[in-house]
């Protein structure tokens, strides 16, 4: 039996139990990470230096590119460690670390998803009052909202889990640190109560954010059949369906994982859903947007050609 006062280290869930497989998980969550990595970096350089892309849209798409960032730096590359290296362990501190972070960019994210869905409500059903209500200074400030609700968050859930006492061991069935793994390891009944409740709480101002977005994007489809013209209805459509594309990835993967019957639970399903919605959605959201996305496109095209073409010089003019 264990007491928190005297824990120094967590043992995080294996990936696999052979060596080969714990080799092969960590060249699949290296690729992933440099994809991700490359994808968001891409898009915050291109965000940074295209004027084009100095637009509400653009400037929220650079901070949720930061929160996918964050996300993946976040869990990613201790797993990598664990795997490479055969271990299990991570430090009491740096577990808080993870989950404090973690919150931070998972609560930011979806508070900027609920965001850019009221900039497309206001794009398409509001468009004569698009830059009195989406100025730069209101964009600044709901950004910045968006953090601080995250930043708050991460605060109190973090500060609360690691307060409990925690008697039922140091695994963790999860391969990164996560507030409800830890809950089983208490022994507080009020303070496990007290935590529920904070979940419960969060859990309600998300579903307010979803509700939100389900009502707007009812509003934004009724006014885009209103328009006459197929092109223009093809237009208004593609501005949407990147985002709509996200958040359905996004709430998918945290729901089923969430809310999977008892009775299909096992140690390799939890792994693969903890994977499908804390590594997939941050790696696939650039490739999303990017996609149907084309001042993006052709900001990110007119970027690499400048690389190239300046790459090519510098090599002749070396020779």
């Amino acid at each position: 039996m264990s007491n928190s006062s005297s824990l120094t280290q967590f043992l995080l869930l294996a990936l696999a139990d052979r060596w080969e497989l714990q080799l092969l998980h960590f060249w699949l969550f290296l690729a992933i990470s440099l994809a991700a990595l490359l994808a968001n970096g891409l898009i915050l350089s291109a965000v940074a230096c295209d004027h084009h892309l100095h637009t509400p849209m653009g400037f929220f798409l650079l901070n949720l590119s930061l929160t996918d960032l964050g996300c993946i730096c976040t869990t990613v590359p201790k797993a990598m460690h664990n795997s490479l290296w055969d271990t299990r362990t991570i430090s009491y501190t740096g577990c808080a670390a993870q989950v404090f972070f973690y919150i931070v960019f998972l609560r930011s994210e979806f508070s900027l998803l609920t965001i850019m869905c009221y900039d497309r409500y206001v794009a398409i059903c509001k468009p004569l009052h698009y830059g009195t209500l989406l100025g730069s200074r209101a964009c600044a400030h709901m950004a910045a909202a968006a953090w601080a609700t995250g930043f708050l968050s991460a605060l109190l859930h973090t500060a609360n889990t690691f307060s409990l006492p925690l008697c039922q061991g140091n695994a963790l069935g999860q391969f990164f640190c996560e507030i409800p793994a830890i809950l089983k390891l208490s022994c507080s009944h009020s303070g496990y109560l007290r935590e529920i409740g904070l979940i419960g709480f969060s859990v309600c101002l998300s579903f307010g954010c979803f509700v939100f977005m389900v009502f707007s994007y009812v509003q934004i489809f009724r006014a885009v059949l209103r328009i006459p013209s197929q092109q223009g209805r093809h237009k208004a459509f593609s501005t949407c369906l990147p985002h709509l594309a996200v958040v359905s990835l996004f709430v998918s993967t945290a729901i089923f994982a969430d809310l999977k019957p008892p009775s299909i639970s096992s140690p390799s399903l939890d792994l693969v859903l903890s994977v499908l919605y804390s590594v997939v959605p941050p790696a696939l959201n650039p490739f999303i947007y990017s996609l149907r996305n084309q001042e993006l496109k052709d900001a990110l095209r007119k970027m690499m050609t400048g690389c190239f073409s300046g790459a090519i010089k510098c090599l002749f003019s070396g020779a």
